[in-house]
């Protein structure tokens, strides 16, 4: 079963995203380069974000694996909530001057959240791949030194030793990782809007909560009750996405348009009838 849903899963990461693109494309007529300045806003972010988690892991102690997972969770997911939120805001400031509107953040984050599964969707096909290849090859595993051999073994029954549902959790993880960037979207978007950089400030703080609890469920639970918690999290960023979503929008949406009533059908005109026949018709008393 996991030879189908594993490659099932990555296979998802990748079409979701592209299809909520889809959807926002065509039901508020947004441009797909809403959707690419997202993802170009990912990718600047990890040039920094990498590189100062590496900094950091080597300065800090106990910020390595097997540290404080307490203090893993607070430097980790605050690198990640700075570096993506002001890439977010630098490219609507700089690039995106005309992007000034809910339904344009919500394109926007999808493009950012949706680069990001689609990179996580390759690389989990990639390392399937992988681990079929090491199962049908046993030998390039006695091959290695015995401290890699017995790592590559445990990563191995790790993981082929997952249920079926556990494996499609990667997907599960990233349509909840959608609702939540586009949540901060919508909230740096709000600077523009309101002409206040306090919301700044707001989507660094969510997106520092959520990446904080994810972190630490990730040490506390297993993968289902992670993904819950998760779940949560994204439920709520979806009521974050609504209340800030402008009445003029909610009113365009519920509203159709209302059509004119058809004219009442007017009564069938009267022959016309000379004055000699109008007078044969008459009643007359015999």
């Amino acid at each position: 079963m996991l030879t189908y849903t594993y490659p099932l899963s990555a296979f998802l990461m990748v079409i979701i995203p592209l299809l909520l693109g889809i959807f926002l494309a065509r039901r508020y007529r947004l441009s797909w380069g809403l959707f690419i300045y997202g993802g170009a806003a990912f990718l600047l972010a990890q040039l920094f974000h990498l590189p100062l988690n590496a900094i950091l892991t080597r300065i800090i102690p106990g910020l390595g694996q097997g540290g404080n997972i307490y203090l893993q969770a607070a430097i980790f997911a605050a690198t990640a909530a700075f570096t993506e939120e002001l890439a977010r805001y630098s490219i609507l400031r700089n690039k995106l001057t005309t992007a000034r509107g809910w339904k344009e953040a919500l394109m926007y984050g999808a493009g950012h959240g949706g680069t990001e599964a689609i990179i996580l969707g390759f690389l989990a096909f990639l390392t399937f791949i992988n681990m079929v290849a090491i199962r049908n090859h046993p030998e390039q595993v006695a091959a290695l030194s015995p401290d890699k051999a017995a790592l590559v073994q445990q990563q191995l029954e790790t993981y082929w030793s997952l249920t079926w549902y556990e494996s499609l959790m990667g997907a599960v993880e990233r349509v909840s990782a959608l609702a939540i960037q586009i949540s901060l979207a919508v909230l740096v978007m709000q600077v523009f809007l309101r002409e206040n950089k306090s919301w700044l400030w707001a989507a660094i703080g969510w997106h520092w909560l959520v990446d904080a609890i994810s972190v630490w469920s990730v040490s506390r639970f297993d993968i289902v009750i992670t993904e819950l918690i998760i779940g949560v999290l994204a439920l709520t960023s979806l009521m974050i996405i609504f209340a800030l979503r402008p009445l003029a929008d909610q009113d365009e949406d519920a509203l159709a348009p209302i059509q004119p009533a058809p004219p009442a059908p007017s009564p069938p005109a009267s022959p016309d009838l000379p004055v000699e026949k109008i007078d044969q018709t008459r009643y007359t008393e015999p």
